[in-house]
Order: C-alpha cells, then structure tokens, then sequence
C-alpha cells in the first residue's frame, strides 16, 4: 500500500496561492505571488526540509492547475527537485480532455476519491500532493490523506486560495516532527490521530449567569 502525503507552503492566515511568483497564480486578483522567496534567502533550513521531503521515491498527485503550473517549468530545469519531478509519475486529476505533454503524466478523471483511494491500494512509492488547493480540499474531506507537511511562514496574506476548506473532515491531528527555520518558517509534520477530543473547564454545577447566557445564546440562534 502506498501513503498519501500533502504539503504546503501556506500563510499564518492559510494561504497557500503563488508562492513562487508574481505570475504563477494571479487569480481572483492575487497581488502578492512569490511571497515565500524573501524567507528563503540565506536559510538553509529550508533547502533541507525540501531534501527531507522528496528523499525518498514518490509519485506527484496533483490538480490540474498545479500540474500546468509545474509542467511549465520543471522540465527545464536539471537541479535536484527538478530532476526528481521529471523522473516521477504525475497523476493528474482533471476533467479536460487535453493531453498532458509533461513526460511521465497519467490524466485521472470521473471519480477522484475513487482514483486515489485505488492508487492508495497498489504497490508502488507514496503519492505527494504539492500546491493543489482544490485536490487538498478533497482530500481533507475524505481523509484519504495519511501524512501533512506544512511549512508556515510568518505573515498575513488577507485572501487567496487557502489550504483548508469549510468541507474539511473533523480530525485529531498528532505533531511527530517540527521545525523553525532561521527566518521563522515553521515546518511541522502532522499525521491523523483519530477523532475530535472535547473538554470542559466550566464546573459541573454552571452559575445562574453562565444558565442565562445558554439560555440567550440558544434562544437567538433558533431566532
């Protein structure tokens, strides 16, 4: 069986959208597209987390979007993740007809969740979502996803396309590694951990006020 493993550049407040250029993602009117490249400049750290990442055999599940993006670009380039994308499978998830002229590109169409959970079955090395917004939604929502990898990077972008969606699945998730760049990326690994947990600090016998406020807050909600 193979695992499924995401990652993410994102923003404090959850973007993910172009961070490696101005025009990579401009959509929805973007304006900030390569805001990871500052944080990169002389942080080494980085440059090993991306190691740690793509050391061992994958294979790239990606949108289509991702897939255009990435196709526009990694077959011209020969450092080391160029050479490792170029070498890899790429499956697709897409509903357009197009060929995919990337080499090594497998056009998966109709049920996604049904496609991966397959690929998820087969023997071969671990599936890697990167960038991927609207895959990743799914993902989440089905929990298909095995490990998350999210380099957080310390600013507020205010809008764009962000890694999580209101459809994510409820789910415990368990911290196994982490990281703080020179810059103040945070690069955490995360895999699931069962359920939601819940608590309480409120006392068994509530006061009269905390009752009213219940009370209040209940009666305006069914409003």
């Amino acid at each position: 069986m193979r695992r499924l493993i995401a990652s993410a550049f994102v923003s404090l407040d959850g973007v993910m959208q172009a961070p490696g250029g101005p025009e990579e993602d401009p959509t929805g009117g973007f304006a900030f597209g390569g805001w990871v490249a500052p944080y990169w400049q002389g942080d080494d750290s980085l440059d090993a987390a991306m190691d740690r990442l793509f050391e061992a055999p994958f294979a790239l599940l990606l949108g289509r979007r991702t897939y255009e993006i990435f196709a526009a670009h990694w077959p011209y380039q020969d450092d080391k993740i160029g050479t490792a994308f170029n070498a890899a499978t790429k499956y697709v998830a897409t509903s357009s007809n197009a060929p995919l002229a990337w080499n090594g590109s497998v056009a998966l169409r109709g049920d996604i969740l049904a496609e991966v959970a397959r690929l998820k079955q087969e023997d071969g090395p671990d599936l890697l979502i990167q960038g991927s917004s609207v895959l990743l939604h799914s993902m989440l929502a089905s929990r298909l996803l095995d490990e998350l990898v999210l380099l957080t990077f310390p600013l507020l972008l205010g809008k764009g396309k962000r890694w999580h969606g209101d459809d994510a699945a409820p789910a415990a998730l368990e911290l196994v590694d982490s990281r703080i760049s020179s810059n103040g990326v945070t690069i955490g690994r995360y895999r699931p951990a069962g359920e939601v947990r819940t608590g309480s600090f409120v006392p068994e016998e509530p006061s009269e006020a905390e009752i009213e406020r219940r009370e209040k807050w209940h009666e305006e909600e069914v409003a």
